[in-house]
């Protein structure tokens, strides 16, 4: 197959942006009541107890993917997208998409997350950048990258900033009942962004 021109490329990614944002615009009813507090708030076990989530951006990450990854694939579903999950816990992109009509089509879409620094009103801690690795100076290895960096039409960021519980030392070896359980994680704000 022939590479996509310039011109195909920015039509499929302006199309593409604008469902990632209209999509992103949504997500907060799928992962937070109307106080702006999170739905998940641990693992439960059998015996209905729940161990609380670490303050750990990394868990937090891939809690929100597990929850949210229905939503994602209705998406894909919606926007004739087929996803290829990462291989590796390391690789990226989280998430390929893929275009049914065209596989030449694809997107590369990064889950990242960092919360409100209760310091300095305004700003946030951080996102991580992730890896510069091979993949990224040479566009056509595929080391640690699920496709070749260069097969991506572009790559977004899927970005979530959240308010901590005000308990900043969460007891992660406490054990919660269901009935004891209290307000954690909130009032998350989604962008999508062009890397």
């Amino acid at each position: 197959m022939k590479e996509l021109s310039e011109q195909e490329r920015i039509d499929s990614k302006k199309r593409f942006a604008k469902a990632l944002r209209d999509f992103v615009s949504e997500l907060n009813t799928h992962v937070s009541n109307d106080n702006g507090n999170w739905t998940v708030k641990g693992f439960i076990d059998i015996y209905k107890n729940i161990y609380t989530i670490s303050s750990d951006t990394k868990i937090i990450s891939k809690i929100l993917e597990i929850h949210l990854f229905p939503q994602i694939l209705q998406f894909a579903e919606n926007t004739r997208y087929t996803i290829v999950l990462a291989r590796h816990q390391n690789w990226y992109p989280d998430f390929s998409f893929i275009n049914k009509r065209d596989p030449r089509i694809k997107f590369a879409v990064d889950l990242k997350t960092t919360y409100r620094d209760p310091e300095c009103p305004g700003h946030v801690n951080g996102f991580t950048l992730g890896s510069h690795g091979a993949y990224f100076r040479n566009r056509s290895s595929t080391k640690n990258i699920q496709f070749p960096y260069s097969e991506y039409a572009r790559h977004f960021c899927l970005g979530i900033i959240y308010t901590r519980a005000d308990n900043i030392n969460i007891d992660e070896t406490e054990i919660i009942h269901v009935r004891e359980l209290e307000d954690g994680q909130k009032n998350p704000t989604w962008s999508a962004r062009e890397k």
